[in-house]
């Protein structure tokens, strides 16, 4: 498990992605299957948290199947705009394809700007591209610092978007052992909700 900051991608075809940083920054599996460590699921780029490395070829095959069977539960946190409901299930297909997230409010916080901020905590049942972004909009409430999905005159620039990956809870492949992996809220999310220590 690695930290993923913001403004970088996971792979690709640059020069600056995590994919191309891992091997010079994981010590390699002594395991007989090692292979070079790369990612096992994607992060959008602007995207913050937690996310999942593979170091052997056995693995990165079981967890590839474990992330497509929606063996992985993920949770993230997300700083939304606007009056929510409490919490919630949005279902609205995404590119023509059935997916639902979850949402519970943890923390609201009256603002001047954008008239109420909450901290959401969000659980995708399926993993569609900007998912999260894509729902949270569509029922009102963008994610603060979406720039592609946000309401055009309370964009927050420079800040980037306030989405965390969170956790991903699993059951390791071939121990059998629960796993719950963390990183926690980033600073600049603590400071909209003070109390948040």
């Amino acid at each position: 498990m690695i930290h993923k900051p913001a403004g970088i991608l996971v792979s690709g075809n640059s020069f600056k992605t995590i994919a191309y940083a891992l091997p010079q920054n994981i010590k390699p599996s002594k395991l007989s299957d090692a292979t070079i460590p790369q990612p096992v699921h994607r992060l959008d780029y602007a995207t913050t948290g937690v996310l999942l490395v593979g170091k052997t070829s056995s693995s990165i095959q079981a967890l590839n199947k474990m992330f497509e069977n929606k063996a992985v539960k993920k949770t993230y946190y997300a700083v939304t705009i606007g009056e929510m409901i409490p919490k919630g299930e949005i279902s609205s297909k995404i590119d023509g394809k059935s997916a639902q997230s979850n949402y519970i409010i943890t923390k609201s916080v009256p603002s001047k700007r954008f008239g109420k901020l909450n901290l959401v905590k969000l659980n995708p049942q399926t993993g569609r591209r900007h998912q999260l972004r894509k729902h949270l909009s569509s029922i009102g409430n963008p994610i603060l610092g979406d720039k592609d999905y946000g309401i055009e005159n309370l964009i927050l620039k420079g800040k980037g978007l306030y989405l965390h990956a969170y956790s991903l809870k699993f059951v390791h492949p071939f121990t059998g052992e629960g796993i719950h992996m963390m990183d926690e809220l980033p600073k600049r999310f603590k400071k909209i909700f003070e109390e948040l220590k």
